[in-house]
């Protein structure tokens, strides 16, 4: 899809842009696959704001995506390409042969009328889903297991594509996007293509109100607070903080690794994202 600017009307048009939605073919929903979606402003179920500046947005519906594609040598077809609210990327609306209807990433290059199909081995085409053992080398996937049967977990965002690299005993090597050189168990399944919307990331919001409607309040700095309310509030005249960035309750911002589970997960890393000097 193609980048819709605005003529500088007023200040926050002046740099704002949406996407043209050139490919979206309708705007109407499958109603079958939508379920409730309920909104925290960011408390947990103790009323407490666990996640900042969470609240309001327009309303939305959450729709039911396949990530697994374990609907195995049936045909589908695709039978519209639509927007999400709850994604950057774009939904597909596949008719299987059976009857049945689901929604999957829609990848670039995907055109209403094309039929795909996910199975154990079948043509490395856009949108064909099957086992990383299969897929030829070089070739772009989206979608990616990381265990067999659980669905996609990586590289799921508008515009991302992994590509597979070597196959070595049961695993095969991928590159992510962000750079890293990863093994994946070569049961796991993944979708042939880049995924689509790629021009989602040169969108500019170009105002606040953008952000209000997608359910972000605004965001104080702490130096600008009072003591009271921050631990870099305060101080006579503009102030640096006089400490490392914190949240509220003193929790550093910044440097502070947040991964989990390295121990099983670092084993099967052979190049990491952030090349070491």
């Amino acid at each position: 899809m193609g980048v819709r600017r605005y003529k500088p009307t007023t200040n926050g048009r002046r740099n704002a842009s949406v996407s043209d939605f050139s490919e979206i073919t309708t705007a109407i929903p499958e109603k079958s696959l939508l379920i409730p979606l309920k909104k925290t402003g960011g408390r947990n179920n103790e009323g407490k704001i666990t996640a900042r500046h969470r609240g309001g947005g327009s309303k939305r519906k959450y729709r039911v995506i396949d990530f697994k594609r374990n609907k195995l040598n049936i045909v589908a077809k695709v039978a519209s390409i639509e927007y999400d609210p709850n994604r950057s990327a774009n939904i597909a609306l596949l008719h299987y042969a059976d009857g049945e209807k689901r929604y999957i990433l829609a990848p670039a290059g995907l055109a209403v009328g094309q039929y795909i199909v996910s199975s154990e081995k079948v043509e490395p085409k856009i949108g064909n889903c099957m086992p990383l053992k299969n897929i030829p080398l070089g070739m772009d996937v989206h979608n990616i297991e990381l265990k067999v049967g659980e669905g996609g977990k990586i590289v799921k965002s508008a515009g991302s594509v992994a590509r597979t690299l070597a196959k070595e005993g049961n695993y095969a090597q991928v590159v992510l996007p962000s750079g890293e050189l990863r093994k994946i168990f070569h049961e796991c399944k993944a979708t042939i293509g880049q995924v689509g919307n790629a021009e989602h990331s040169s969108l500019k919001i170009g105002k606040a109100g953008r952000k209000r409607w997608m359910g972000r309040r605004p965001h104080v700095r702490g130096v600008a607070m009072n003591p009271v309310a921050h631990p870099l509030g305060g101080g006579e005249g503009r102030s640096h903080g006089g400490r490392h960035p914190c949240s509220p309750t003193g929790l550093l911002a910044k440097g502070g690794k947040t991964r989990r589970r390295k121990a099983l997960s670092n084993k099967y890393i052979i190049r990491k994202r952030k090349r070491t000097k």
